[in-house]
């Protein structure tokens, strides 16, 4: 099976009547996880399909769409990887052995 059998196959299942470029969705997810992180391939393929599908857009609309979120992926200055240089990892003090009971803490 092929990636268009599966989502001919998934459309029906999803009683989705739609179609897909498959290639345009390849591409973007393509360009989210090299600019972004893996992890921005099907989140941004997802939201691109969500926004489809809340503006009725037709498949011209869709590739507007597209194209926004692929400047946003290329144009991204935190690269995969980047780690915040204000997001230090440090240990967390071991207070096991405080007694904590009596504590009260406001909310």
């Amino acid at each position: 099976m092929n990636l268009h059998d599966w989502i001919d196959e998934l459309c029906d299942v999803l009683d989705v009547e739609t179609e897909v470029d498959e290639g345009l969705l390849r591409d973007l997810s393509d360009i989210a996880v090299e600019n972004v992180e893996r992890t921005a391939g099907p989140v941004t393929s997802y939201l691109l399909g969500y926004a489809a599908g809340a503006q009725g857009a037709d498949p011209e609309r869709v590739e507007r769409l597209a194209a926004l979120a692929q400047s946003l992926a290329e144009g991204w200055d935190r690269p995969a990887g980047f780690r915040d240089p204000l997001d230090v990892d440090e240990p967390v003090p071991d207070d096991s052995a405080v007694d904590h009971s009596d504590e009260r803490f406001e909310a």
